[in-house]
């Protein structure tokens, strides 16, 4: 059996081994793909352990917070766009080593503009947060051609080092790329995307709601629970709030397309996760 997973902690709630035993049944593709909650100070031990793993042959994971930066750190080979972010989400064990590769930038754009309906093309937009999960989406939103990006972090040291090592991506898009703390972010905003930990944990949206332009949309990477405090505080704002469950699909539909060889039809998926998530 082909094994996978996806790794974390917290990862109890991952919706993940559903979207892809969907895939796969839609797919006609076999093969096991489960949880593992990794020790904060174990992933690649737990990355080892997966990969000699007696049920099976371990094909590839998924990476979750907090260890997509260990899981770059570990992977051989990087994708153009993994080595970029400095961050991987997707891991495949090949004969010649460990590759990594980033599909949340994929995913999320993918969700806005095919999903939210939303073009990124000369909009305004702000990003919060400038750790694993901001570094992996930040070069394919640049790609979009948004008039402006801002990238928004409570240490400014680490949003800036992120931008630098942007800044010729968004150079070649044409893109206005800055670095701002969060208690300081001037103008306001088409898109809002929350790439911060503060919904997993529960805490206040970090930033003042004079970003949203009335009408922005408001997306939050989280999904579930987690995501409902920002989602309400964009709405109570005159923004469109959106959770993380379609980016969710559809950067699963780009590493499952990695893995296997096919595409999953990942808008009847997100269709299906969506009904059993508001029946929940």
């Amino acid at each position: 059996m082909d094994l996978y997973c996806v790794m974390g902690n917290p990862v109890e709630h991952s919706r993940s081994p559903w979207i892809h035993a969907r895939f796969a049944e839609l797919t006609g593709q076999t093969l096991d793909y489960g949880r593992r909650l990794v020790p904060i100070d174990g992933f690649d031990e737990a990355v080892a352990a997966f990969r000699a793993d007696p049920a099976g042959t371990a094909r590839g994971c998924n990476i979750t917070v907090p260890f997509k930066f260990d899981a770059a750190a570990l992977a051989q080979h990087l994708s153009p766009r993994a080595a970029l972010a400095r961050a991987v989400n997707v891991l495949s064990f090949e004969e010649d080593g460990i590759h990594g590769d980033n599909s949340d930038g994929a995913g999320l754009v993918n969700d806005i503009t095919v999903h939210a309906g939303v073009s990124l093309a000369g909009s305004e937009l702000l990003l919060l947060g400038a750790g694993g999960a901001a570094a992996g989406v930040l070069g394919p939103l640049l790609e979009g051609s948004p008039r402006r990006v801002v990238v928004a972090n409570r240490t400014l040291a680490k949003a800036i080092t992120l931008v630098q090592r942007h800044a010729a991506l968004a150079l070649a898009h044409h893109v206005t790329l800055e670095a701002q703390e969060l208690h300081a972010v001037p103008g306001n905003f088409d898109i809002v995307v929350n790439a911060t930990a503060s919904s997993l944990a529960g805490g206040e949206v970090p930033v003042a709601a004079s970003v949203l332009k009335r009408g922005a949309l408001a997306v939050d990477m989280m999904y579930g629970p987690a995501a409902v405090g920002f989602m309400n505080w964009a709405r109570d704002h005159g923004a469109v709030p959106r959770d993380g469950l379609g980016m969710l699909v559809e950067q699963a539909a780009e590493a499952f397309a990695l893995w296997r060889g096919v595409r999953p039809p990942a808008a009847q998926v997100l269709a299906e996760l969506r009904a059993i998530v508001d029946r929940t």
